[in-house]
């Protein structure tokens, strides 16, 4: 099947100067992806007239769809809808229903219209107008040549409003859209150069396209099947490569269908069993706390500077000390709080060399669960916030894979 193609084209010196990060594209681009375009470009360009033009006549040439945002404001900067008169020989005429609508807008709002803002109601001959219930700038789309144009205001919350109310529909009566499945196996605890190298004898079908995504908080694959894919091989070739990758994966997330996350995850197991659990971090310095807001049985101490003396004064560094002091301290505060479960997090050596960047730091994290004591450990180096961070997420980590019963 032939995939209708979509260009993002971005109006407005601000967006090309650096002055406003592009928003609209990254949010449009999505959109059409989950509707079956395949967007193949962005572009964005000043305010500079011949440059639209020319532009415009090249995207008439090459896109199935364009979506064009900004430039519909009534300042002399604003040249979309006369470039487009020019470029397509559609000479601009006042739409008077547009008038009607800007005059109402300001009225609504207690205010008078200025003069300038006439110009938004001027359009080019023969477009279709996209009414803006929530600004003074109609929208309006037409076809020249292969290329079907919409014209949108670069005020993203008016932009998203017309998107949702008037063009997505359009857009799926318009144009024979089969959306293809993607499916992303999400990870965490593995690098994407481990996980490529552990896919490299896996045969995957030649329809099948195979990506990687890495955060700071996981590596995702991404495998893009057809539409017309047999869901059973599908399952089959999903749940095989997921075996391949091992206990690193913690979810499997198909387009089309809620998203989830690390703390999701975790966030459903706790109350599938109505578990509780209260959190000692200290490498994290509060970050895990912070990530598992969403989980309801989430108790949280304040042992933090507490603890960060006692390690100092222990001076342990041996994982085997660690774990005798982490497991001292889980069952001192499982009786104190009565949770099911205790995650106490520590480190090796004082704060001063964890805040080093230069220095690496082994982190321990020890779970006591009514079910037995479970324990992970990892090195790390570099600024704080990265430290901090790999300590949430891998104590977390500890977490989700005892829930799930992939324990260490």
């Amino acid at each position: 099947m032939n995939y209708p193609t979509a260009e993002i084209f971005s109006q407005g010196e601000e967006v090309v100067t650096g002055q406003v990060t592009d928003t609209n594209a990254a949010w449009l681009s999505q959109e059409l992806v989950q509707m079956g375009f395949v967007v193949s470009r962005h572009t964005a360009v000043g305010d500079k007239l011949a440059d639209l033009i020319g532009l415009l006549g090249d995207i008439s040439e090459r896109a199935d769809l364009c979506i064009c945002t900004g430039g519909l404001g009534p300042t002399v900067d604003d040249l979309t809808a006369e470039a487009v008169a020019q470029a397509f020989s559609k000479p601009l005429k006042l739409d008077e229903t547009a008038l009607e609508q800007i005059e109402h807008y300001f009225a609504c709002r207690n205010r008078k219209m200025a003069e300038i803002n006439r110009k938004q109601a001027y359009l080019p001959k023969g477009v279709v107008r996209i009414d803006n219930a929530w600004g003074t700038a109609p929208g309006f789309a037409l076809q020249y040549k292969k290329c079907w144009f919409v014209f949108v205001p670069g005020v993203p919350t008016e932009m998203k409003h017309l998107f949702n109310e008037h063009i997505k529909t359009d857009l799926k009566a318009r144009f024979k859209l089969q959306l293809d499945i993607l499916i992303t196996i999400k990870t965490v605890g593995i690098g994407e150069s481990e996980l490529q190298q552990k896919l490299n004898d896996f045969e995957l079908p030649d329809s099948v396209q195979l990506s990687f995504r890495a955060s700071t908080d996981e590596v995702q694959t991404k495998l893009l099947f057809p539409a017309n894919s047999d869901a059973i091989e599908r399952k089959q070739c999903i749940n095989q490569l997921a075996d391949v990758i091992g206990d690193s994966v913690y979810a499997i997330d198909e387009s089309g269908k809620p998203k989830t996350n690390l703390v999701s995850v975790i966030n459903q197991l706790m109350n599938d069993n109505s578990y509780t659990l209260s959190v000692i971090e200290t490498a994290s310095c509060g970050l895990i706390s912070s990530k598992c807001i969403a989980l309801d049985g989430l108790q949280q101490s304040h042992y933090v500077q507490r603890l960060n003396l006692l390690l100092t004064e222990l001076n342990v560094a041996k994982l085997d000390d660690l774990t005798k002091v982490a497991v001292a301290i889980s069952k001192k505060i499982k009786q104190q709080y009565n949770t099911d479960m205790v995650l106490v997090q520590l480190y090796s050596g004082d704060k001063k060399q964890f805040e080093d960047k230069e220095r690496c730091i082994t982190l321990y994290n020890v779970l006591l669960t009514p079910h037995g004591v479970y324990q992970n450990d990892c090195t790390v180096s570099g600024p704080l916030t990265r430290k901090q961070n790999h300590a949430a997420i891998r104590a977390l980590d500890l977490l989700r894979r005892v829930l799930q019963n992939k324990c260490l």
